[in-house]
């Protein structure tokens, strides 16, 4: 049997994305679990994973985030295939290798159909994470981005989320770590999903930098994969403000992301336009006279001279 988790954080956006992709998804024997929020994302997934962790003939437990929309009718089947190998914890729709913060989007990435689905400036879809190059999934990967997070039978039954990042950000790239530490994997899967997101990567900057730092702190050294790092208590204050920066920096890359997203949104809506005026009547019965005056221009041109 496949779960479905959602930690409602956001009621109408659960009603409006969450709910049709779930419908689509499900399996006739599936259970979906809608938990309203409390207190962090954190604890609400542990609760959902209790929940899973009754089933003895539980498959795996798909985490939905309130904006994700599942447009793939052959889930389960992908599900399946991606956990048919034991040592896989953790699947995703996208992730990147070389993760050293919960910025994770800065290492390599890969990714399946997924779309950002955006409101501003009347709306529309564009490939998510289209900033950089992006790796066709299966691929294993350091962790996965929460919109997703499917976890097998192993990781329902021997990891939780960390409760005491409290503050909001940085709960999936800690949770693949603490999988990845285990000695289990993290994949990426060709998934489809429509994420309904704004333009504006980033909104609460100074908790993000708090959550970057508080994660950061948890990690040195620990990371795996990297070598461990020798820390002295003497050094604790540069470090905190490195991370500080670390973060900082990250900060000004997402919303330099997001303002990149915003030229591709604007783009979208006068290629719309276009294909409007082009549609219309009035453009149609103009076209010769518009050629006209074309041929005559170039003539002119071709015929001044210097």
């Amino acid at each position: 049997m496949i779960v479905f988790g959602v930690s409602a954080t956001d009621g109408e956006a659960y009603r409006r994305y969450a709910h049709p992709g779930l419908e689509l998804a499900k399996e006739p024997d599936s259970e979906v679990y809608v938990f309203a929020a409390v207190g962090q994302a954190a604890r609400t997934y542990n609760l959902l994973i209790e929940a899973a962790a009754r089933h003895d003939d539980l498959e795996a437990l798909v985490l939905v985030h309130p904006h994700t929309q599942i447009t793939d009718r052959a889930l389960g089947a992908k599900i399946r295939r991606a956990l048919s190998d034991p040592e896989v914890a953790v699947v995703g729709a996208a992730g990147a290798t070389g993760v050293r913060t919960i910025a994770w989007w800065e290492g390599d990435m890969s990714r399946g159909a997924v779309t950002q689905a955006y409101h501003e400036y009347g709306g529309g879809k564009l490939p998510a994470f289209a900033w950089k190059p992006n790796n066709p999934p299966p691929q294993e990967v350091d962790a996965v981005d929460g919109m997703l997070m499917i976890l097998s039978p192993w990781a329902v039954a021997n990891i939780k989320f960390d409760e005491a990042l409290a503050l909001g950000h940085g709960y999936d790239v800690d949770y693949c770590f603490q999988a990845r530490q285990a000695g289990r994997k993290v994949v990426t899967a060709d998934i489809a999903l429509d994420y309904h997101q704004s333009l504006e990567l980033l909104r609460d900057h100074s908790l993000w930098v708090e959550a970057h730092i508080q994660v950061a702190e948890k990690w040195q050294g620990r990371i795996p994969g990297d070598a461990p790092a020798n820390e002295e208590p003497s050094e604790e204050d540069w470090k905190r403000r490195a991370r500080r920066a670390e973060a900082q920096r990250e900060v000004a890359r997402s919303i330099a992301y997001g303002s990149a997203l915003t030229l591709d949104a604007r783009v979208l809506v006068l290629e719309r336009q276009l294909r409007w005026t082009e549609g219309t009547w009035s453009w149609r019965m103009t076209e010769p006279l518009r050629r006209l005056n074309q041929w005559r221009h170039g003539r002119n041109g071709a015929g001044a001279g210097p």
